[in-house]
């Protein structure tokens, strides 16, 4: 019972009711001592002495937004109903908010006055030097105290808030470090796949313009010429992205056109080459509307949905569109039967986000649908490796960009890629 019990004030405090509490405590604990010092000094009975000091009290509860001016209501209090509480408060919470030297120091002057001559100013005795003495040492001390602690109360603040800037600025060299490192390594790792995926290219581009020269088969020089085109296509976006890696800025570097990208109007030419029955409907004029980033996904979300087709769709029937999206189409992005990469959820490429819509549809914008049917169970499924990161990729590719992306299998047996970027985040 003692710890339900411990536990349910804890949840108290640390509640609404707990924060406001602690919020009003500050302003209202002051004008409570206030109040009673006043009572204690001038009794019950209400006259000129009770009135001022009260007034002085109250003038409490704005002494954060006018701290000189409050200090000022409370010295009648101080002169007339012989308070303490009041001015000190007052001169306190000056020293805490409006810390200038001179400020303070005729504050201070101000309240040693009010407090060293008595009221009526008749009773003011000259020639009592004793009691004149001890009674301006305690003025003085009244008046250096809450100055002295309310400017190592404005120190504290300050060290503190220094300090959170210090932790700020060392987090922020922190990640600056780490960001130096993963920049080193992502160079090192673009001169590994430059090495080593170039060099297989080549090979690759070398032995097809062998064939292409060797043989007298008009079909198999064909091939060779399209795999001949595509290697040295390969090698030089493998050269971009290499540049694009080992620079600092990335997209700047990007940007800055290290090599030509592909937009809209490469698809036609990736879906006469990816050897896959397509449909292809364009309803987009490349470069008319959209900026090329946006094209740019759209040309790699369509290349990775007919590469993922020809791992797992052998033969399957594919449908590429690229539309774009108005202000007011209400089509929603989770909604629509689907194509895609057939058979990508049981095979990696993002199995447990597939059929899923990531973020909120984009609006007016470029919309890209890859349909594909059941695959051909005559077909041969060539044994090609899969990494299970394109789906993946495809998704943070799009959400970079403020857009959505879709992947799910389709009634019929296929698979549906659905991907929406807005115009403008390139």
């Amino acid at each position: 019972m003692v710890d339900r019990g411990e536990a349910k004030g804890r949840a108290l405090a640390r509640g609404a009711l707990g924060r406001r509490l602690r919020a009003l405590a500050p302003v209202v604990v002051p004008v409570l001592l206030a109040i009673a010092d006043a009572m204690l000094v001038n009794g019950l009975e209400l006259d000129l002495e009770v009135g001022v000091s009260m007034l002085a009290a109250a003038a409490l509860l704005l002494r954060r937004r006018f701290p000189l001016l409050v200090f000022l209501f409370t010295l009648p209090g101080l002169y007339i109903g012989y308070i303490w509480f009041a001015p000190m408060i007052g001169l306190y919470t000056l020293a805490v908010r409006r810390p200038g030297r001179a400020r303070l120091g005729l504050c201070a002057v101000l309240l040693i006055t009010a407090h060293f001559f008595p009221y009526p100013l008749s009773d003011f005795v000259l020639t009592d030097y004793r009691e004149n003495t001890q009674v301006l040492i305690d003025a003085s001390v009244t008046s250096a105290a809450p100055i002295a602690l309310g400017l190592l109360v404005r120190t504290r603040q300050e060290l503190a808030s220094r300090v959170e800037e210090l932790t700020r600025s060392r987090r922020r060299e922190h990640r600056l470090l780490a960001d130096r490192v993963k920049t080193t390594e992502r160079a090192r790792l673009a001169r590994e796949m430059h090495d080593v995926v170039a060099h297989q290219v080549s090979l690759i581009s070398l032995q097809a313009g062998a064939v292409q020269v060797s043989t007298e088969d008009a079909a198999a020089r064909a091939g060779a010429t399209s795999i001949r085109e595509l290697s040295v296509r390969t090698l030089e976006e493998l050269r971009h992205m290499v540049g694009v890696l080992r620079a600092d800025g990335g997209e700047a570097a990007e940007a800055d056109g290290l090599a030509p990208q592909p937009d809209l109007e490469e698809l036609p030419r990736l879906i006469e080459m990816s050897a896959l029955d397509v449909t292809y409907e364009g309803g987009v004029v490349a470069g008319a509307s959209g900026t090329k980033t946006v094209e740019r996904a759209a040309f790699r979300t369509v290349q990775e949905a007919l590469t993922n087709i020809r791992k797992h769709a052998p033969g399957a029937r594919v449908r590429v569109r690229v539309d774009p999206v108005d202000p007011g189409d209400a089509v929603d992005a989770v909604r629509g039967g689907g194509s895609g990469r057939a058979g990508s959820s049981a095979r990696g490429e993002g199995a447990g986000g597939a059929g899923r819509a990531e973020g909120c549809r984009a609006a007016h914008g470029l919309r890209v649908e890859i349909r594909n049917g059941p695959p051909d169970a005559t077909a041969t499924v060539p044994a090609l490796p899969g990494g299970g990161h394109g789906l993946v990729g495809l998704r943070e590719r799009a959400q970079s960009l403020g857009g959505t992306l879709e992947a799910r299998h389709t009634s019929d047996g296929g698979f549906v890629v659905r991907a929406e970027f807005p115009y403008g985040a390139g």
